[in-house]
């Protein structure tokens, strides 16, 4: 039994251990193994370089064309922001210039009310004093008749003689204003 066994380890030994591969599937296992990785080598490692090599143009092309725009952004808001200030001292000017002429405007308006207020003041003395020279005329001729009527009383005479009348009456009352 022993000499058995012994003969069927030596089989076994000369037989292939499934651990091991044999040596015709090792090399070509390496030789196929070299020419996959000498193709992905010649074929696809250079498509992944090349798409590698376009996605960082893109994406450099991306941050430049980023900051040129963001470049444009902040020249434009700059523009912006200058046309803002200009808007803002126009209107400044024109606030100015409106209470400018709006003080013009009130200094204007007060001197026509005022002139406006002189030229009434003086048609109304000009007014008053036609309306005063028509009450003396009017008083003088009421007076001059109640002092005809009543010097004719006194002298006895009657004074209906124009002339006479008009030199009595003015001698009178040229005695009244004397004696003011």
């Amino acid at each position: 039994m022993i000499s058995n066994v012994v003969i069927a380890m030596e089989a076994a030994a000369e037989e292939h251990n499934p651990l091991m591969p044999a040596v015709p599937e090792i090399i070509l296992g390496t030789i196929v193994f070299a020419i996959i990785l000498i193709g992905i080598w010649k074929f696809v490692v250079p498509n992944f370089e090349k798409a590698y090599a376009e996605r960082t143009q893109a994406i450099e092309g991306g941050l430049a064309a980023a900051e040129t725009k963001q470049a444009e952004a902040d020249a434009k808001l700059a523009e912006l922001e200058k046309q803002l200030a200009d808007a803002r001292h126009e209107a400044a000017r024109i606030r100015e210039e409106a209470r400018e002429q709006g003080a013009a405007i009130v200094a204007e308006m007060r001197e026509q009310a005022q002139t406006e207020a002189t030229r009434i003041v003086e048609h109304g003395k000009t007014q008053i004093e036609a309306e005063r020279q028509q009450a003396v005329t009017s008083l003088r001729a009421e007076v001059g008749a109640l002092a005809t009527g009543l010097a004719g009383r006194i002298v006895g005479e009657s004074l209906e003689d124009e002339a006479r009348q008009s030199r009595v009456v003015e001698r009178f009352l040229s005695e009244l204003e004397g004696a003011k």
